[in-house]
């Protein structure tokens, strides 16, 4: 499933008048403080794309959830992500590699790659990510916070952020989280993980 996933640390700009919303900076470098902060579960909430592989993927997609586990050593991601398509759930795993100075994350698909940037609102419980930020034809960009619903006041400034580019509140495709058919399958992972612990730690003990 070819969903976007990249990252980039954004930077606020002031506003200029009342009526300018502020333009995120898509080049900031990516830290590991950055990298924590996003770390743990997502939603997915929504996206707007012109990038027609893009745009016809999210169309496709009734709900999304995901972890996020970051290591700092090896500049990487690991990607646990669960989507709901249709009347399925898919499950995939995979590693996403972090450009730490110039502020994108990358994955590899069909031979090629992806890249995105991360912008990181005030809101903490947030996080966006911009495609071609720069090309009006091909530009995008998504909406992740740590609930399957996010606030008035955070789809503001989402909404802000796509005038800031150049795109329309129209354009938005909104996910549905009463269509997530993959919280059963989750909670079989919880429980395979769950198990494999206990085997380890009981392992260790009589060593």
């Amino acid at each position: 499933m070819a969903l976007p996933w990249a990252l980039a640390v954004l930077s606020l700009l002031p506003l200029l008048d009342a009526q300018s919303p502020a333009c995120p900076n898509f080049s900031v470098p990516i830290t590991n403080a950055s990298l924590d902060q996003i770390s743990g579960k997502w939603f997915y909430i929504a996206s707007a794309f012109r990038f027609p592989e893009y745009k016809k993927e999210a169309s496709k997609i009734h709900a999304v959830f995901f972890y996020f586990t970051p290591n700092h050593t090896e500049d990487t991601i690991l990607l646990r992500e669960y989507i709901t398509v249709g009347d399925q759930c898919l499950y995939n795993s995979s590693s996403l590699k972090v450009q730490g100075e110039i502020g994108t994350l990358s994955t590899s698909e069909n031979d090629r790659e992806y890249y995105e940037h991360l912008l990181l609102p005030k809101d903490p419980k947030t996080f966006m990510l911009a495609s071609f930020p720069e090309d009006k034809q091909y530009m995008g960009l998504s909406i992740f916070a740590d609930k399957p619903e996010a606030t008035p006041e955070q789809m503001q400034q989402f909404y802000d952020y796509l005038t800031c580019m150049g795109m329309d509140k129209s354009e938005v495709i909104y996910s549905d989280e009463k269509k997530n058919l993959c919280l059963p399958l989750e909670k079989q992972h919880d429980e395979e993980r769950k198990k494999e612990k206990e085997r380890f730690e009981s392992g260790t003990e009589l060593d």
